[in-house]
C-alpha cells in the first residue's frame, strides 16, 4: 500500500532508527522491538539514497528538497520528484522516516 506523500511536508529520520556511516556506505538501523523481523533489517543507502537522506533534515519541505536536487544535478524536477517520492514512500513504510509538522 502506497503512502500519500505531502510535498509541503517536512520529513526526518524516525526516532526508532540509528544511522551510521561506515566508510562510503550509510546504514539505517531500526531498533524498535516487537516489530516483524523483515521490518527490523538494516537498510543500506546507495549514493543517491544518501544524498536524498541528508536533505531530509526536518527543516526543509519536500518540494524544496526536490527543487534543490533538480538544480544541483541539472535534471528536470519531475524526474527528481519521482525518485525522491519513491524513496520517501519506501522509508515511511519501513518506519525509518517520519513527517513532522513545523509550527
Amino acid at each position: 500500500m502506497k503512502t500519500k506523500i505531502n510535498m509541503d511536508g517536512v520529513y526526518t529520520a524516525s526516532d526508532g532508527v540509528v544511522v551510521r556511516k561506515v566508510e562510503k556506505e550509510m546504514i539505517i538501523i531500526p531498533f524498535a522491538s516487537g516489530v516483524d523481523d523483515a521490518e527490523n533489517e538494516p537498510y543500506f543507502l546507495n549514493a543517491t539514497g544518501q544524498i536524498i537522506w541528508q536533505r531530509l533534515d526536518g527543516c526543509r519541505r519536500l518540494k524544496d528538497v526536490v527543487k534543490d536536487l533538480a538544480a544541483e544535478f541539472k535534471t528536470p524536477v519531475k524526474v527528481i520528484e519521482k525518485d525522491v517520492v519513491g524513496f520517501v514512500e519506501k522509508l515511511l513504510m519501513k518506519n525509518m522516516l517520519m513527517e513532522i509538522r513545523k509550527t
